[in-house]
């Protein structure tokens, strides 16, 4: 199984090009699921858990792995369906979002797959398990289920989005409502963006929401061709990095690549790993990075912007 992972710096170079590489896996029953390789650190059979009184239902104990106690999820549960059983059939996938790393207690590993973010659609509105999940593909006829681990990681342990006050500049804040100054966001995941977008309106910020790169693309150059001034429009665009159809990082590409659209600033919001991703930032011409989900940092980059704006006025 440790060779499964072994090529992850080779694979970084699919990031920029519109691709991704997804690890595939079963839970308690036949369906696919999956998630993107470069959030997994590895992947082992289940060693020795330790039990957690008192703590939540889907966390089936803790293990030590690499000079750290990790908390494992069991997936299954996590996301409202049957608990594992039989562990000596399961796996563990090891991930890092958010700058925490927890693993996930699975079934059986399938594979991992290499694909274009074209090929990754919007969950169907109305199914049973959507709001776990971030996108769909299909493989070989099987649908595949992409789970928002966002949303599985808030659920067990609830997310703080409001602003120190030693970090709020009430001068700003003010500026930010008599001006009713906004950012673009797009992220794939709607837990994701609910965080940072709560944090925002604690500086006095309104967000405009898109659910992938294409999505804030196509709405950006609509506004530019009606003649509006994007960057008055709106003070930056904030981008995951993984999203279907159009990643953050070939959504940067195509910004800058547009005259109407290349002075926006850009910041990358992803919960993927920070080293990785300040290499990327200088490639496809992010302005600046930020690891999700750290509420203080992500109000101090939009209060720098918003002091510079304040500034010109």
């Amino acid at each position: 199984m440790s060779k499964l992972l072994d090529s992850v710096d080779q694979r970084t170079q699919l990031v920029g090009e519109n691709r991704l590489e997804l690890l595939t896996f079963r839970l308690a029953g036949r369906q696919l699921f999956a998630l993107n390789v470069f959030k997994i650190q590895e992947v082992l059979q289940v060693p020795n858990l330790t039990a957690l009184p008192h703590s939540n239902p889907v966390i089936c104990g803790v293990t030590h792995l690499r000079n750290q106690t990790i908390s494992v999820i069991d997936l299954s549960a996590a996301i409202g369906g049957r608990p594992l059983k039989g562990r000596e059939n399961c796996n563990l996938i090891v991930t890092e979002y958010n700058r925490t790393v927890q693993a996930f207690l699975v079934g059986a590993v399938d594979r991992i797959v290499n694909l274009n973010w074209e090929l990754i659609l919007p969950p169907p509105k109305g199914s049973g398990r959507s709001h776990f999940l971030t996108a769909i593909t299909q493989l070989d006829d099987e649908i595949v289920e992409i789970l928002d681990v966002e949303r599985v990681l808030a659920d067990i342990v609830p997310y703080e989005t409001g602003v120190s006050d030693e970090v709020l500049d009430k001068d700003l804040l003010a500026f930010a409502q008599a001006n009713r100054i906004k950012v673009l966001m797009a992220d794939d995941s709607t837990t994701a963006y609910h965080q940072a977008s709560s944090t925002l309106q604690n500086l006095g910020v309104e967000t405009v929401y898109c659910q992938d790169g294409l999505k804030a693309l196509k709405l950006l150059k609509r506004q530019a061709a009606e003649g509006v001034d994007i960057c008055s429009e709106y003070l930056m665009l904030i981008t995951d990095a993984e999203m279907p159809e159009m990643d953050g990082y070939r959504l940067t590409h195509e910004v800058r690549s547009d005259p109407n659209l290349r002075d926006l600033y850009v910041i990358l919001h992803t919960s993927l790993s920070g080293s990785f991703n300040q290499a990327m930032v200088k490639k496809v011409g992010c302005d600046d990075f930020l690891s999700k989900f750290q509420p203080d940092e992500l109000a101090g980059k939009v209060q720098e912007r918003l002091r510079i704006a304040m500034q010109k006025q």
